[in-house]
């Protein structure tokens, strides 16, 4: 099977992007895990498949897989990319697209300056829907983590996110307790672990280790979840910087009940054919 793609990042945080609108695609996990390879095949974080809307009020619909081959629920720096590239391919006209992924509807627009701005909507907070095993009502809760302590706030942005508070993302032990905390017990579908280091109320330092994906350069819905987490411990202020190791986001909230909106770039690297068993 010979399929077209597009190399495609946001802030370094890699996607392998297909239209599967104009050539019919049916990809195994394995299939995706080869793509995803480094030195096998494309090499990604993220593969993302861009599919004919299912429902009469959204433009798209796109879905994501990680680098192991397991298909997830949302993607912030994907989100973006996927508006890029089907304003490039052709596939749509508009600034403004409606789209559904497995977690909802979200709203996306193709900025003037070229940067795209998603409308991540709201933040979840309830243990069940994160999921979440919570063992209290307290917003910050004790994760114990090879056995330390580690103070996490859990939400959702469509995805789970476990978010600490580090004094230096530098030498956070990312590498170490990140795989931990994506498979720790108490987060039953595995959750992103992030790691925030707070510069001043408008601006953050981050990294995220990615569940099924290890530490990306970026992470659009962690940026999302942290930025959330510092504003509602009154440790932020709206709206916020967020630097990466692959570069900056803009996150914007106006608190409960208000949707976070991301704003950042996605870069197209190259295009090509593969052939694949």
């Amino acid at each position: 099977m010979k399929i077209r793609f597009s190399k495609m990042h946001g802030l370094g945080n890699d996607f392998v992007v297909i239209d599967a609108i104009r050539q019919q695609v049916e990809l195994s996990a394995a299939q995706v895990r080869f793509l995803a390879d480094r030195h096998f095949g494309v090499g990604c974080d993220q593969l993302l498949l861009v599919e004919r809307a299912r429902q009469p009020d959204v433009d798209f619909r796109y879905r994501i897989f990680n680098a192991n081959g397991g298909e997830v629920e949302q993607c912030g720096n994907g989100a973006r990319c996927f508006v890029r590239f089907v304003c490039e391919q052709g596939l749509t006209d508009q600034r403004e697209i409606r789209v559904e992924t497995m977690s909802g509807i979200i709203t996306l627009r193709h900025e003037d300056d070229g940067d795209v701005t998603v409308n991540m909507g709201l933040p979840v907070f309830e243990p069940a829907r994160i999921p979440f095993v919570s063992m209290s009502d307290a917003f910050v809760q004790p994760l114990d983590v090879a056995g330390v302590a580690v103070p996490v706030t859990a939400v959702s942005m469509g995805n789970p996110h476990a978010v600490q508070i580090v004094a230096d993302v530098d030498t956070a032990p990312v590498a170490a307790s990140g795989p931990l905390i994506e498979a720790h017990e108490r987060f039953p579908a595995r959750v992103n672990a992030g790691f925030m280091q707070v510069l001043d109320p408008h601006h953050i330092r981050l990294r995220v280790y990615e569940r099924g994906a290890g530490e990306t350069l970026a992470c659009g819905t962690g940026a999302c979840a942290a930025v959330v987490t510092g504003i509602v411990r009154n440790l932020l202020e709206s709206p916020v910087r967020v630097t990466t190791r692959g570069g900056e986001l803009r996150i914007a909230w106006a608190g409960q009940g208000e949707p976070v909106f991301m704003t950042g770039p996605a870069v197209t690297v190259f295009e090509a054919d593969i052939n694949l068993e």
